[in-house]
């Protein structure tokens, strides 16, 4: 019966070793036995911070940067490389990325392709380049394209190599011209950055600043849209647009922000012999609220007609003519 503590069994004999005897509640010097407090991770054994602290007591006990100085460029530079590689999938992609010399490390082929013009073409100016070439399957391929349409041909591109903003500084300082930069704030399409860097490469420009997210960044799009101008002009990221600004105020620079409202017209713009930074907004939006309040002056393009405003990159080659046009008088 249920409950019977009569039955055999039912209660623990006196002498059992097996737990704590009945009614002592864990109270007894069989209880549960606390192990202090937890140890530090150096403290720990097998913990990645106690392997770390036993490296640098080998090496002689290197002190570390406190978080929150921001690490000297070189750090900054590797940080905003990213380390993954992009895939450019399908055969017209492909080939017009090959054509356009964007750097690439190794061009998938698709085993028992049907070849035609373009695969003939992306195998050549390959083999041209040094580029290895490598068989895959198409499963493979599906893999490594995440699902796309790769027709049997995929292109792995490196992570762009992105410059400090302070590079292009000494990279104007060098060229014994004063400093003209783009900064893009939140130009989302990597067409619209490739026709920037085109434009800043053509004009005389020293290069071009984008911030790190909600951003578009130099991607084999990008790429191929500058032309081969990106192999020229450095292209570097920054966390924080205003801040950017702010330290190429203190540089010396003015900063001049493109938009239809300006308070000053681009042409005989008096900024444009001096060191200037030249900025635009994102697609649709514009300069946002910040960004427009720390320009020293926004200047608007006259046009004639209904069209209310230029693409970000279009808008931004005119005014890079129209300094570079004030520059050479």
């Amino acid at each position: 019966m249920a409950g019977n503590s009569s039955r055999k069994g039912a209660l623990r004999r006196p002498g059992s070793k097996k737990g704590a005897t009945v009614g002592t509640g864990g109270q007894s010097r069989k209880r549960l036995e606390g192990k202090g407090p937890t140890p530090k991770a150096a403290e720990r054994e097998y913990h990645p911070a106690a392997r770390r602290a036993r490296s640098a007591a080998k090496t002689g006990g290197s002190q570390q940067r406190p978080a929150g100085t921001g690490g000297n460029r070189s750090q900054q530079k590797r940080s905003s490389s990213s380390s993954s590689s992009e895939m450019v999938a399908g055969r017209n992609p492909v080939v017009e990325a090959l054509r356009a010399g964007v750097p690439a490390k190794v061009l998938y082929v698709a085993a028992r392709i049907d070849s035609d013009d373009r695969v003939r073409e992306a195998i050549k100016t390959a083999a041209d380049a040094g580029l290895p070439l490598m068989e895959a399957s198409r499963t493979d391929l599906d893999r490594l394209t995440g699902g796309a349409v790769h027709q049997g041909l995929a292109l792995q591109v490196p992570a762009y190599d992105y410059s400090h903003p302070d590079d292009l500084l000494e990279a104007a300082a060098r060229s014994g011209r004063p400093p003209l930069l783009v900064v893009l704030d939140g130009v989302t399409d990597p067409r619209n950055l490739g026709a920037v860097v085109r434009s800043v490469a053509a004009f005389g420009g020293h290069g071009v600043i984008v911030p790190e997210r909600r951003s578009a960044g130099m991607t084999a799009t990008a790429w191929k849209t500058s032309a081969g101008a990106a192999a020229r002009t450095p292209v570097a990221r920054t966390s924080n647009v205003n801040r950017a600004i702010e330290s190429l105020k203190a540089a010396g620079c003015f900063v001049v922000g493109l938009d239809a409202g300006g308070d000053v017209s681009l042409p005989g713009l008096d900024l444009a012999t001096g060191p200037l930074v030249l900025v635009a907004g994102a697609e649709g939006k514009g300069l946002s609220r910040l960004v427009r309040e720390n320009c020293d002056a926004i200047a608007s393009i006259p046009m004639i007609g209904g069209t209310e405003s230029l693409n970000a990159s279009v808008a931004m080659g005119v005014a890079l003519y129209e300094v570079s046009r004030l520059r050479a008088e």
